[in-house]
């Protein structure tokens, strides 16, 4: 039987789990998955200065990366290979009762809610063992940063998606 690999989608949909990977070198590590391995660039956020805040990879569907500046662990004093994390989709609403519910269970650590550059409301939580899940959620109506809204919508129209 031949199987044939599903073709690469640009459409926009909220990702039920991705993981964020944070980098010193943002040019480097997504030529790494573009050329190397067959990801695409969905699209690029421009931060302070032009350079990218987060760039979004994808392969498949459901299967994408977020790529983000910062000092990557090796060179922060942490293992290499942990500065990444897994975050699943959530709902704004139920993120402080479900950071209550950890921190009295104790045992990991809990950060947040907290707001993102990019519209979310984000609960990063470590688990015993030191590895990271962060529930993300989009953050509700009349919270949002429009001017991130306007810039998602014209980055869409500039790349054909919208």
């Amino acid at each position: 039987m031949d199987v044939i690999a599903p073709e690469i989608t640009r459409d926009i949909y909220p990702m039920p789990t991705f993981v964020t990977l944070v980098v010193a070198d943002v040019t480097r590590t997504v030529d790494w998955y573009v050329d190397g391995l067959g990801f695409i660039n969905l699209f690029t956020l421009p931060g302070p200065g032009g350079q990218p805040a987060v760039v979004h990879l994808r392969r498949w569907r459901y299967q994408d990366i977020l790529v983000r500046p910062g000092i990557p662990p090796g060179q922060d004093g942490t293992p290499p290979g942990q500065g990444w994390s897994v975050s699943v989709m959530a709902v704004a609403e139920e993120l402080d009762a479900l950071a209550a519910r950890a921190r009295a269970h104790g045992g990991g650590t809990v950060e947040g809610p907290y707001d993102t550059p990019w519209n979310t409301r984000d609960l990063k939580t470590t688990d015993p063992d030191g590895y990271p899940l962060v529930f993300t959620a989009r953050r509700p109506e009349g919270e949002r940063d429009e001017r991130f809204n306007q810039m998602i919508i014209e980055e869409a129209r500039e790349q054909g998606l919208g």
